[in-house]
């Protein structure tokens, strides 16, 4: 008995070694442990000149447009809805990309609504992420393409690449019309109403901004991207948009999609750090998934060493990922020494993803300050010196900070050993590799 114990403990050894030599080759490949890239800019353009965003452009592969934000949202059963009146006026083409759905009632009233479009000869494209829309049943599927609508997976996992599944898409947007689209942060999930998880209080913070102008030509480009199937781009019915006033066509916005991120050139890290390089007066962050590598820890303390408002508004232990979050808390430690101060959302969760640099150019749209946006997800964010994106993001981080407890130094040093030391760390190692 006991050789035969000895012979099983031996081979599990065995085992353990080989999975283990397997892990380690796999990181390696990869580029664990590469020495990472560091931004440091020298005379970095001022927020207030005109080379500022067609300079910020040409670093993050961005483009360069015109167009104006109609309306803004930052409750979640207003954004809830715009989406399904938008749905609603729908004459010609539906397009509409998204991560996240699941089953429920939102899921319900999606499906209904496009359907009902499609059934009165709407043309309708959905591109869903095959990960992010997992739990979601091949019968409801199976009953959109009955009603004619068109579904594409992006990116279901392949035995031949494994490792290309850790793409994902990201995006969430929707045009109708080729008139005008929906873009921001939130999912297809009853999540966001603040009923799945035993923690939320309240529903989620999350904003969405209707957007109208030539930046719908340059947003049905980026849908297409995604598009897989054989009649590549539609020949949409589309409608002049000479119906807009003159004065409100003249909004500059960049349009920053993230295609195709790598670890040595990431166009979402290097927008949003470029951003933050260039700042005079104040930085105002929010991110659910917070988990800035060294170079941007030191480059958020620098900023406030001379003098900028610096402000990280994130999610507490109510988050939907927790071990995201203790991982994310490791890294408040020197921030909060160097004086950043970081708030913690608490009546529920905080998806918001927010970018506010000196009261004159805002970002939003659905990349987080994390390395899986950073380097492995195809994104979408907007920015624009727009008054009404401004104002509207603006009013976000002071109804989030409002809401939201403020760390101190003192208390990230009273942070649990299992939770946040270990568990955080083992997490945030496998975040920056997966």
């Amino acid at each position: 008995m006991w050789d035969l114990i000895e012979s099983i403990l031996w081979w599990l050894f065995i085992a353990f070694l080989v999975l283990s030599l397997i892990i380690f080759v796999g990181f390696y490949l990869r580029g664990a442990f590469r020495e990472p890239l560091r931004y440091r800019v020298k005379n970095p353009p001022h927020p207030e000149a005109a080379r500022f965003p067609l300079t910020l452009a040409s670093i993050s592969n961005s483009f360069v447009t015109k167009g104006v934000i109609t309306n803004f949202w930052n409750d979640v059963s207003a954004i809830q809805q715009a989406r399904l009146d938008a749905i609603a006026q729908a004459q010609h083409t539906i397009d509409f990309e998204t991560f996240f759905m699941t089953p429920g009632k939102r899921a319900d009233n999606f499906a209904a609504a496009i359907a009902e479009r499609a059934s009165a000869g709407v043309k309708v494209r959905l591109v869903v992420d095959s990960y992010g829309t997992k739990d979601i049943s091949e019968k409801y599927w199976q009953r959109l393409k009955r009603s004619g609508i068109e579904i594409s997976f992006f990116n279901p996992f392949n035995w031949k690449a494994p490792l290309d599944y850790a793409g994902r898409t990201h995006r969430k947007l929707l045009l109708i019309d080729s008139k005008f689209g929906l873009v921001g942060g939130a999912g297809i999930s009853d999540m966001w109403d603040g009923t799945e998880k035993k923690d939320d209080a309240q529903p989620w913070l999350d904003v969405e901004m209707r957007i109208e102008g030539e930046i719908v030509s340059i947003l049905e480009g980026v849908f297409s991207q995604h598009w897989t199937f054989d009649d590549g781009v539609a020949n949409l019915a589309r409608e002049k948009l000479d119906n807009l006033e003159p004065e409100r066509e003249n909004h500059l916005m960049l349009v920053i999609p993230g295609a195709n991120p790598k670890i040595r050139f990431s166009p979402i890290k290097a927008f949003k750090y470029n951003s933050i390089i260039a700042a005079r007066k104040r930085i105002w962050l929010a991110s659910p998934y917070f988990l800035p590598d060294e170079n941007s820890i030191d480059l958020l303390i620098a900023a406030k060493k001379t003098g900028l408002d610096v402000r990280i508004l994130t999610t507490s232990e109510r988050s939907d990922k927790k071990p995201v979050y203790y991982a994310s808390y490791e890294h408040c430690g020197r921030l909060l020494k160097g004086g950043v101060e970081i708030y913690e959302f608490q009546p529920s969760m905080t998806h918001a993803k927010l970018l506010l640099i000196d009261d004159l150019w805002a970002t939003t749209g659905s990349a987080n300050f994390d390395p899986r946006s950073f380097s492995h997800n195809d994104e979408l964010d907007i920015c624009s010196a727009q008054p009404e994106l401004v104002k509207g993001i603006k009013a976000t981080f002071e109804k989030g900070f409002a809401q939201s407890k403020r760390i101190t130094y003192e208390e990230w040093q009273k942070r649990s050993l299992l939770k946040h030391r270990v568990l955080g760390n083992i997490v945030d190692f496998f975040q920056w590799q997966l």
